[in-house]
């Protein structure tokens, strides 16, 4: 499985995802700059945290409009597998891939520590790895990680099961204690915690690790075993 890590001017969790997925998965992953135009030959699409273009206007709103969201988009269209980490998952609601918004955490400071998550849903192609309201054990890195939503969105991501984790020690005030979050078809998650910061207990935890796993796992069986 080959994986492209989107990188950003102001990304600086990109290396971490790279290692992630060559060293503790052991697939393919490839750096692709954000003006490049084609992600046709990747299998799934990682989003880094960091600061694209240094948060000016609004975490992610520059980011957008890179040329290769075009493509990030296609690929989601396409059922690809799309994940944005932190300042991925900001540029995730800026593009409209995911609905909701984030504000300046509650209060109104950095927060860099392991959080705890509960696992809410472990039916997507995200988390079928974990057990359902399994604790997990990963890091947070953010000061603008307070999701938002309109009480109808929330509606619709709860009646969905969309709601994958959730904090069990709400670092930033958000919504409903909501970490990460899915798209209607499922194959899009946005996260603020970092999975890729947490797949070696070495790092202090290796709980992030059964998200690529179960990524990795999912798409091998929808594409290679059913073929």
């Amino acid at each position: 499985m080959k994986f492209a890590v989107i990188v950003f001017p102001g990304s600086n969790c990109d290396a971490d995802l790279y290692c992630a997925v060559k060293d503790e998965l052991g697939e393919e992953a490839e750096y692709v700059w954000h003006a490049e135009e084609d992600l046709s030959g990747f299998d799934a699409i990682l989003l880094p945290g960091g600061f694209s273009y240094g948060d000016y206007l609004r975490s992610g709103s520059i980011a957008r409009f890179s040329s290769i969201m075009k493509e990030v988009k296609k690929a989601a269209e396409e059922g690809k597998p799309v994940l944005g980490i932190c300042n991925g998952f900001q540029i995730l609601l800026e593009a409209g891939l995911l609905p909701g918004a984030m504000k300046v955490n509650e209060g109104l400071k950095f927060s860099c520590r392991h959080s705890e998550l509960i696992v809410l849903n472990n039916q997507t192609m995200f988390s079928t790895a974990y057990e359902k309201e399994e604790k997990i054990s990963i890091p947070i890195a953010h000061g603008e990680g307070n999701y938002y939503c309109d009480e109808e969105t929330l509606k619709e991501l709860k009646a969905g099961e969309r709601i994958v984790f959730t904090y069990g020690d709400n670092p930033n005030g958000s919504i409903e204690d909501i970490a990460g979050i899915v798209n209607e078809k499922g194959n899009v998650l946005g996260m603020m915690p970092h999975p890729e910061r947490a797949v070696d207990a070495i790092l202090g935890s290796a709980d992030g690790l059964k998200l690529f796993q179960s990524i990795v796992k999912n798409w091998r069986e929808t594409y290679v075993t059913a073929s």
